[in-house]
C-alpha cells in the first residue's frame, strides 16, 4: 500500500526538466521509507510461529496457570485500550464527515455499544480447562501478531497533521526513528521492558511504535517524492514507492529464511526470531542517517513561508533558470481547499472506504503475515516454508511491475475486476485442497503442489489489480476540494487490516472449524470477498483512465 497525494501535482506544471541525478537520489531516500513499510509489516510471518511458542502457547500447561491468568487479563486490558484508541480515530472520521452535531450523535451510539461489548469481554472468567485455554492462545496469538498494525491506524490517522505541521522531511524521520526503536525493542523487549508489562505486551508495544513509522511512511514517503519530482516523470518516481514496498517484503522473507538456517528449530524459538526483528535496524539506521542529507520539500517551505529557502531548494532540483518559475507556481496554488466531505454526496465516500475495506477483506495480509503459517498447514518443514515464502513474494513484485506497465493501457476497471476474480477463485479452490486432505491439515505432495500454484495465483491476480491499483482508483475519484476525505479511506483500510489479521489465527486454528473444514473455512471467506469485489467494482466504481478531474466531480454531482 502507498498513499499518493495528488493534490500536490497542480503544482510546477513547467517543471519538466532538472538535476535529474540530484531528483533520482532523494526518490531513492523517500522510498527506503516504502522499503521499510514493507519490510516491517512482512518480517513477522518468519517470526510467527516461534513468537507464539516462546510467549503464548505454554499457557496451556496447567503448571502455568499464573502465568495464563497474567497474559489473558493483560490481554483483555490492552485490547481495551486499542479498541478505544481506534474508536477514537473513527469518532474524528465521523465528525469531520457528519458534522459536529450528526458526528456526536454518531459517536454517542458507537461508544455505547462499545462500552456494553467492552463490560461483557473484561467481566469473562479465564478458563482452567488445557482445552478452553486452547482458544485464548489463538486469539491472542491474532492480537500479538497483528499489533503493528494497530500503530499503523495511529500513524496513518496522525500523518496529514504530522506532514503539515512538522514538515515532509520531519514526518519522514519520525517514522525512520519510529522503525529504528521498534527493531531494537521488538529485538529485546524483556530489556527494554520499561511499560510494567508482561514481556509479551512489552514486544506488543514496540511493534506498535513500529506501525505508527509504516502508518506515517505509507502517506509521506509518496508525498515527498511528489513534491520534489518534475512533472514529466512524477507518475513513474511515485511508483518507484510501491516498488519498494513489495521489494522489502521480499528482502526480509530472504533474511528470515537466512536467520532460519542458522539453526535448529528450538534456536529459532529462542533466539532466531530476534534476529529477524534486529535486522530491521540496518535500514533503519540508514533511513535516519540519509535523510539528514535530504532538503525539505519546496512545497512545505513555501507554505510556511520561507520562500528563500524553497528558491535554494529549487534551484538544486530544477537549476537556476527555472527555479524562479516554479516557485511563482507555486506560490499561487498553495491554497488549500477544505470543502465539506459531502459537498459530492456520500457515494464517493461509500466507494472510497470499500475499495479500501475490500482490499483487505480479500486475505492479502493473511498471505504476508502468515503464509508460513499456511505453508506448514501444508505440511512444509519450517525452512521449506520460508523458501515457499520466498516465491510468493517474487511473484508479488513481479506482477507489481505489470500492474504499473499496464494500467494507463487497459484501465483500472479491467484489471481490478480480472484480479478479482482470479483471487477469488483461487482462495475458493485453497480452501477445498485443504478440505479434502488429511486429518489435521496436511496435504499429498499433488495437494501440496496445487495449494502452492493456487497460493501463486492469488498472490498475482492480487499484485496486478487491488495492490497497486486501488490506491490509483482512490487518488482519482475524490475530486481536490474533498481530497482530506480520502483519510477516511485510509483509516478504513488499516483498521480492516488489522481485524483480518486479528481474526485469521482464530478461524485457521480454531478446534471446531479445523475438525469440521480442516483449516478451508477461512480461504473460503476470503474467496467469497474477492468474487464480491468484483461485483463491487463493476456495478459501484467509475472508470477513471483518461478522464478528467473535472469530469469525476459531475459524475459525483450527478449520483447525488
Amino acid at each position: 500500500m502507498a498513499f499518493i497525494d495528488t493534490s500536490s501535482n497542480n503544482s510546477s506544471s513547467s517543471f519538466t526538466k532538472g538535476n535529474s541525478r540530484y531528483i533520482v537520489l532523494l526518490t531513492l531516500v523517500a522510498t527506503l521509507g516504502g522499503l521499510l513499510f514493507g519490510y516491517d509489516t512482512a518480517v513477522v510471518n518468519g517470526a510467527e510461529k516461534s513468537l507464539v511458542e516462546f510467549y503464548i502457547a505454554k499457557i496451556t500447561n496447567p503448571a502455568n496457570f499464573d502465568y495464563a491468568v497474567k497474559i489473558i487479563s493483560q490481554y483483555r486490558l490492552m485490547m481495551t485500550l486499542v479498541l478505544f484508541l481506534v474508536f477514537a480515530i473513527i469518532s474524528g472520521q465521523f465528525i469531520k464527515l457528519l458534522g459536529k452535531k450528526r458526528g456526536f450523535v454518531a459517536t454517542g451510539i458507537i461508544l455505547g455499544l462499545l462500552a456494553i461489548w467492552i463490560t461483557s469481554f473484561l467481566s469473562k472468567s479465564i478458563p482452567t480447562d488445557p482445552e478452553a485455554l486452547k482458544g485464548s492462545v489463538d486469539t491472542i496469538k491474532g492480537f500479538v501478531i497483528a499489533s503493528a498494525l494497530i500503530g499503523c491506524v495511529i500513524g496513518g490517522s496522525i500523518a496529514g497533521f504530522v506532514s503539515r505541521a512538522l514538515g515532509r522531511k520531519n514526518g519522514l524521520f519520525i517514522a525512520a526513528v519510529a522503525f529504528f526503536i521498534s527493531a531494537i525493542g521488538a529485538w529485546r523487549p524483556e530489556l527494554f521492558n520499561v511499560f510494567g508489562t508482561l514481556d509479551v505486551y512489552s514486544f506488543v508495544v514496540y511493534r506498535i511504535i513500529g506501525g505508527i513509522g509504516v502508518g506515517l511512511a505509507s502517506m509521506i514517503s509518496p508525498m515527498y517524492i511528489a513534491e520534489i519530482a518534475p512533472a514529466n516523470i512524477r507518475g513513474k518516481l511515485v511508483s518507484f514507492n510501491q516498488f519498494a514496498i513489495i521489494f522489502g517484503m521480499l528482502v526480509i522473507y530472504f533474511v528470515n529464511y537466512f536467520i532460519a538456517k542458522q539453526g535448529d528449530e528450538q534456536w529459532l524459538i529462542t533466539d532466531g526470531w530476534r534476529l529477524m526483528f534486529l535486522s530491521g535496524a540496518i535500514p533503519a539506521g540508514l533511513f535516519v542517517g540519509l535523510l539528514f542529507f535530504v532538503p525539505e520539500t519546496p512545497r512545505f517551505l513555501v507554505l510556511n513561508g520561507q520562500e528563500d529557502k524553497a528558491l535554494k531548494v529549487l534551484q538544486k532540483i530544477a537549476g537556476d533558470d527555472q527555479a524562479a518559475v516554479i516557485l511563482e507556481e507555486i506560490k499561487g496554488s498553495i491554497h488549500e481547499a477544505n470543502a465539506p466531505w459531502l459537498s459530492y454526496g456520500f457515494m464517493v465516500i461509500f466507494v472510497g472506504i470499500m475499495l479500501s475495506v475490500f482490499q483487505q477483506f480479500v486475505g492479502i495480509n493473511v498471505v504476508l503475515y502468515y503464509a508460513g503459517n499456511i505453508f506448514r498447514n501444508m505440511g512444509a518443514s519450517t525452512d521449506s516454508s520460508l523458501l515457499q515464502t520466498i516465491i510468493v513474494g517474487l511473484v508479488n513484485l513481479a506482477f507489481t511491475v505489470v500492474a504499473i506497465l499496464t494500467v494507463d493501457k487497459f484501465g483500472r476497471k479491467p484489471l481490478m475486476i480480472i484480479g478479482s476474480l482470479g483471487m477469488g477463485i483461487s482462495m475458493l479452490a485453497l480452501g477445498f485442497t485443504f478440505f479434502f486432505g488429511q486429518t489435521g491439515g496436511n496435504l499429498s505432495p499433488l495437494q501440496g503442489y496445487s495449494a502452492l500454484a493456487f497460493m501463486l495465483i492469488y498472490t498475482a491476480g492480487f499484485a496486478m489489480s487491488w495492490g497497486p491499483v486501488c490506491w490509483v482508483l482512490l487518488a482519482e475519484i475524490f475530486p481536490n476540494s474533498i481530497r482530506a476525505a480520502m483519510s477516511i479511506a485510509v483509516a478504513a483500510q488499516w483498521i480492516a487490516n488489522w481485524v483480518v489479521s486479528l481474526t485469521f489465527p482464530m478461524m485457521n486454528d480454531n478446534i471446531w472449524l479445523t475438525s469440521q473444514f480442516n483449516h478451508g473455512f477461512s480461504y473460503w471467506i476470503y474467496g467469497v470477498m474477492g468474487l464480491l469485489s468484483a461485483l463491487f467494482v463493476w456495478k459501484m466504481v467509475p472508470e477513471t483512465k483518461g478522464k478528467s478531474l473535472e469530469s469525476m466531480e459531475d459524475l459525483w454531482l450527478k449520483k447525488q
